[in-house]
């Protein structure tokens, strides 16, 4: 019964259903999931009750962040073999399991259950959930692709500003020993299992031959759009995939770095200044990230279909390299020019995941784009580990030598501006996919 429910077959749209409601549908997920995000609003009641260090209480979010992008590339194909109803099914399953798991850990004061919880169990319903609408939503919209994906992974940008005043609030209501956390992880557990259901209940597929009323609008050249399609396994075998790979580590490096340390480097930035920055501005400066970062996964994305995913990733890679430089040579000078170029990178950095599930499309076609999708997403794995690392690293050794303010974080820009170039050459040496890996039943390229 359940099996013929999350079947693909059952959820083959009518004729006269509205493809505006798979966005919706997507957007319930991605929401939902977004709330890692918002992990930092349990980390000090955590250190506080449970004796974390501050290093202990980041591991959930590490590792969900790594399993995310592990299980998605391990299940992608099997996402698309079993639909999106199926896919959207198993992510609630799975995320909202790993915060009952959490609930039962902190209640009992056992830290482990809350990492395999949230960070290993969760973070499998991360990484189903986040690739679950790509390829159904390109389906849909094959005449604006970028904006497709564009919505649904805004909506993981800005899962955080939903869950993190709601998840304060609940610690405010129950408290924040054990069982007050406890009690915040089970109805967030069971919160979300409802609302990402319906988003599985809401979500449909095109019928075979379906196309939109007005035909894609071509705006671009086409040299690097394909008509055909390249398998997930095939895919591997193409030097454009693992360029593509290079760009979003290295894109995401980037801005996950400014992300993770936000509040601690504005503080640090203008320490000693006529301008400092209190803790109440840095928590607004956070918020602010968290808006242009939602904000850049819908407006550049759908850009990118006017001006097309190699140019768009040109300003994602060279732009942000220079507004590094910008910080570098004149954040000091003032916190609105500070606050700016932030604001540009994690906006890029958005934009940044919300393009490649399109530029994977033009370069490999739909066929399994959700499966090549979830395989490149193992660079967001890399960078997860690598941006931090390289911020938090340089920041303590600067430290250590007796480094203040701008000091503290220069060699660690330097080094971010180094990445994004390297990241720009990879993206300008991407060509078309050699027709020897396209699939011979889907009529070859145009």
């Amino acid at each position: 019964m359940v099996q013929g429910l999350l079947s693909p077959d059952r959820i083959v749209a009518p004729p006269d259903w509205s493809r505006w409601l798979v966005p919706p549908a997507a957007l319930a997920v991605h929401l939902s999931i977004g709330q890692v995000y918002a992990w930092s609003v349990f980390k000090p009641p955590l250190e506080s009750s449970l004796g974390l260090t501050g290093t202990l209480s980041a591991l959930p979010f590490q590792l969900s962040i790594v399993v995310l992008g592990l299980s998605a590339a391990l299940l992608g194909t099997m996402v698309e073999k079993r639909g999106p109803r199926w896919a959207m099914t198993m992510s609630a399953t799975c995320f909202s399991a790993g915060f009952l798991i959490s609930a039962l850990g902190a209640a009992i004061g056992q830290y482990w259950l809350v990492v395999v919880g949230y960070g290993l169990v969760g973070g499998i319903g991360l990484g189903i959930g986040y690739i679950s609408p790509v390829s159904t939503l390109m389906k849909w919209f094959p005449d604006r692709p970028g904006m497709a994906t564009g919505i649904a992974i805004m909506g993981f940008g800005g899962g955080a500003l939903i869950a993190s005043p709601w998840s304060s609030s609940m610690l405010q209501a129950f408290g924040t020993d054990r069982s007050g956390i406890a009690q915040a992880f089970l109805v967030h557990g069971l919160v979300y299992a409802v609302f990402m259901s319906l988003g599985a209940l809401l979500v449909r597929v095109p019928p075979p031959g379906w196309a939109p009323s007005s035909p894609p609008a071509q705006k671009i050249s086409k040299s690097m759009v394909t008509a055909a399609d390249v398998t997930a396994n095939n895919a591997l075998r193409t030097p454009q995939f693992w360029l593509l790979w290079i760009v979003l580590c290295l894109n995401v490096t980037a801005g996950i770095g400014i992300l993770e340390k936000a509040s601690p480097m504005i503080t640090g930035f203008f320490s000693g200044t006529s301008t400092p920055v209190a803790a109440g501005a840095a928590a607004g400066f956070v918020a602010l990230l968290s808006l242009t970062n939602m904000a850049g996964r819908f407006v550049w994305s759908s850009t990118s279909d006017l001006v097309g995913r190699k140019n768009i990733y040109r300003l994602y890679l060279g732009g942000g390299a220079l507004l590094y430089l910008g910080i570098l040579l004149f954040g000091a000078t003032g916190v609105p020019v500070f606050v700016l170029c932030a604001m540009l990178i994690l906006s890029f950095y958005g934009g940044g995941f919300a393009t490649v599930p399109a530029y994977l499309k033009d370069l490999f076609g739909t066929m399994q784009v959700g499966a090549i999708h979830g395989r490149l997403l193992t660079a967001w794995s890399a960078a997860g580990i690598f941006g931090p690392l390289i911020v938090n690293a340089v920041a303590d050794a600067q430290e250590a030598a007796g480094a203040t303010g701008p000091d503290l974080y220069s060699a660690s820009l330097y080094i971010m501006i180094g990445l994004l170039v390297v990241g720009f050459i990879a993206n300008e040496l991407i060509r078309p996919v050699d027709p020897k890996f396209h699939e011979p039943t889907s009529g070859g390229s145009r």
